[in-house]
């Protein structure tokens, strides 16, 4: 059995905009030929698991902006009040660390708690329809765990990408003719609001008082009660004001990352210091060469001195 802090749930939600589609897809879809992250087992790819994927009326996997823009067609999300460049799609990942899954049944039982999540994320998206992808990872290899325990281990983490979307009351205004309708509601549109959805500030009512309190603090207390109630046990809740991942592999590369910068400014003091006396040996040479040279003008001044009284006597003697 693997060695492990506490177990914690920990659900993050990030941001993107339009031109920001291919990026996430390529990762998530696994269509990038390499990674930066070597962890990433493209052996594995085929068991990574879709929850959800749209297709186009062929049969083909549509891609994430093909989605988006047969939503916007079909009138199902709307764009109206969006500057250009707004955030239109969101990604929530659902995790929780290495070594949870693998004392608890490794692959299978990820297969069956993350299903669970998606569950849950539909109820934070509103509606399926939204969803651009969701797939469960299962081939990012854990290094840190894989090294303690001498096989491969891998992480188990479910990205779920789908537009933030909120229902938007469009009222009359004071220039329609009826006045008996203005403030009236003239219709509700699924406008596409990432600020709207997710809130820095939400009202709550706690032991009479009402609180602000910040709206993924109360995603990550929904996902922990959701899993909770859905039978999963043996965690806790994330952190509460804490950004941190609950992972040894992320503390491992930490470690790993500050162990290399050791490495590279030691290296880079000692390549400073044999600069320094290159430097100096260069001072010395060039000082040495001056020298000579001031040495050999002198000399040849004395000699062509020398060579003239050698002639001037030679004059004398005869």
């Amino acid at each position: 059995m693997a060695k492990t802090k506490i177990d914690r749930t920990v659900v993050r939600n990030a941001a993107y905009r339009s031109g920001e589609f291919n990026l996430r897809e390529r990762h998530n879809e696994r269509k990038n030929e390499s990674y930066h992250n070597g962890d990433i087992d493209i052996s594995r790819a085929d068991m990574n698991i879709h929850f959800h994927q749209n297709f186009t009326p062929d049969g083909k996997v549509e891609t994430y902006e093909q989605t988006f823009n047969r939503l916007i067609e079909e009138g199902k999300i709307v764009k109206r009040g969006l500057k250009p460049d707004a955030k239109v799609f969101d990604e929530l990942i659902f995790d929780v660390n290495t070594a949870y899954f693998e004392n608890n049944g490794g692959y299978e039982y990820a297969k069956s708690f993350f299903e669970e999540a998606y569950r849950c994320a539909l109820k934070e998206i509103g509606s399926e329809e939204y969803v651009l992808s969701a797939v469960l990872h299962a081939d990012e290899r854990n290094k840190a765990l894989s090294e303690e325990l001498g096989r491969d281990v891998y992480h188990y983490h479910l990205h779920v990408v789908y537009v933030p979307v909120v229902e938007k009351e469009i009222k009359w205004s004071k220039r329609t003719k009826d006045k008996s309708l203005i403030g009236k509601v003239k219709e509700v549109i699924p406008q596409i609001s990432h600020s709207k959805k997710w809130p820095m500030r939400v009202p709550m009512e706690r032991d009479g008082k009402t609180i602000q309190l910040n709206s993924y603090s109360l995603l990550q207390d929904r996902f922990f009660e959701h899993m909770q109630q859905a039978g999963y046990e043996g965690f806790e809740r994330g952190e509460r004001g804490s950004n941190r991942e609950h992972l040894s592999d992320l503390d491992y590369k930490i470690q790993q990352d500050k162990k290399r910068l050791a490495e590279k400014e030691k290296e880079l003091a000692e390549k400073e210091n044999r600069l320094k006396l290159a430097d100096m040996e260069l001072e010395d040479v060039q000082t040495h060469i001056e020298t000579t040279r001031t040495t050999s003008t002198n000399l040849k001044a004395e000699k062509e001195r020398l060579e003239k009284d050698v002639s001037r006597l030679r004059i004398y003697a005869n």
